[in-house]
């Protein structure tokens, strides 16, 4: 019977992470766990359910993260999970399943279901929500960037049908604290790239944020969480190009 690992990185995650490894249990046979310095009870919790534990205070990206993590492991399969995600029983058994009879297959994608604020999110470009996620050791590692890093695979793919519940906001002040700081790191990213800015392009983008959720994607239908999204989406892409017009700012001071 193959064996399964879970991959998960974390920081101060005690909030999230019980939830998630105990939705872990009869699925995987090893968890290993990058941690990158937690100051509260997070290496605790994980050290409690079993996880190999490793601390990596140097943060280089959530790609880079994550590979050392699937470094980690050792068994036939890995799920990289996030600690904010959890399995549910029908997930588990279709995992199971999966890995048992994957027909030639080396990658599954699974549909995640987000939460917002008190709904899960049907619509707005948030459903649905393939990620590649669970895949044959050696066959798949994530690109090296910062942010919004993907899963590059080799070899053929299959989605699964049951939802991988993921919980990314519970309330505002989560909200306003991951679009500071995603939108900083997508705009340092960006930079690097070689992408400018100005103010009227971070207008311009945001607003086009707002009508692609609200409207092209149909926000609408979910309610009073949908219109704040789109509103939140539209903050988040704003900052990310007024930080990139920033960057580009200074770059110029220093060349003066």
């Amino acid at each position: 019977m193959p064996t399964l690992a879970a991959a998960i990185i974390t920081l101060n995650e005690e909030t999230n992470l019980e939830d998630c490894l105990a939705s872990l249990q009869g699925t995987v046979q090893q968890i290993v766990i990058l941690d990158s310095g937690s100051k509260d009870k997070t290496v605790e919790i994980a050290k409690r359910y079993g996880a190999i534990v490793e601390i990596s205070a140097e943060w280089k990206g959530f790609g880079h993260q994550k590979n050392q993590a699937l470094a980690m492991a050792t068994s036939d399969w890995v799920l990289s999970i996030d600690a904010d995600e959890r399995l549910t029983p029908e997930l588990a058994h279709e995992i199971r399943n999966a890995i048992e009879q994957p027909n030639n297959v080396d990658c599954f994608a699974l549909p995640r279901s987000s939460w917002y604020c008190g709904r899960f999110i049907k619509h707005s470009g948030w459903s649905p929500d393939y990620v590649d996620r669970l895949f044959k050791r050696g066959t798949a590692r994530f690109s090296d960037d910062v942010v919004h890093e993907r899963l590059i695979t080799v070899g053929a793919s299959k989605r699964l049908k049951n939802p991988l519940l993921h919980y990314s906001f519970m309330n505002f002040s989560q909200v306003l604290q991951k679009l500071d700081r995603y939108s900083t790191a997508s705009a340092e990213q960006a930079f690097a790239r070689g992408k400018r800015s100005s103010i009227f392009s971070a207008l311009g983008h945001g607003l086009w944020a707002f009508v692609r959720t609200y409207f092209i994607k149909v926000g609408f239908l979910d309610g009073a969480q949908g219109l704040v999204l789109a509103i939140s989406n539209a903050e988040g892409t704003y900052y990310k190009y007024l930080k990139i017009w920033q960057l580009g700012l200074i770059e110029h001071g220093r060349k003066n």
